[in-house]
């Protein structure tokens, strides 16, 4: 009798709880105004961004050049050179660092024989590992929204943090 009296006041407790708010499922569609919003705080931040990468390198022994992908390399008219087709193999390795240059990671990131077009990499490495020479090594300056943007790495790398990244192809 003590189990139904208990199963029957857990049920009438459960029956007065507030329903929870509803959420549009993930992956599920944002309105436009969300949308807006979205985009509005991308291009601030990017603004920003842009402006504190200028202002470091100003500070700086070593020329950096901008791109046409909105990220600074140190050789310039690089994104001018012969670009790298799709299917290519390439093998490379890349170390990132803050804009206090604290290297980030203890291990440099490696990958060999990876092909163009069927590997999933930070959008500014892809686009310079297309233009680099085999033994080459460039350092690219790149604004958070083509580094690990709103979400991080979920380890070591925060939210909206631009990076330094030291990239040689191999």
């Amino acid at each position: 009798m003590k189990k139904l009296l208990f199963i029957s006041a857990v049920c009438l407790l459960s029956c007065n709880r507030k329903a929870p708010e509803a959420r549009p499922p993930i992956g599920g569609v944002l309105s436009q105004q969300d949308l807006d919003v979205s985009r509005e705080r991308m291009r601030n931040l990017n603004t920003i961004e842009r402006g504190q990468i200028q202002d470091w390198i100003k500070g700086q022994s070593v020329k950096y050049y901008p791109t046409q992908l909105n990220y600074w390399v140190t050789v310039e008219g690089f994104d001018q050179r012969t670009r790298r087709a799709d299917d290519t193999p390439i093998s490379y390795s890349y170390d990132l660092y803050d804009f206090d240059e604290t290297k980030i990671y203890d291990k440099p990131f490696e990958r060999r024989d990876a092909r163009f077009g069927h590997f999933d990499e930070l959008k500014a490495v892809e686009n310079a590992l297309r233009f680099m020479h085999d033994g080459e090594e460039v350092t690219l300056l790149v604004p958070s929204s083509l580094a690990y943007g709103t979400f991080g790495d979920e380890k070591n790398i925060d939210n909206d943090i631009p990076l330094i990244i030291k990239l040689k192809a191999l």
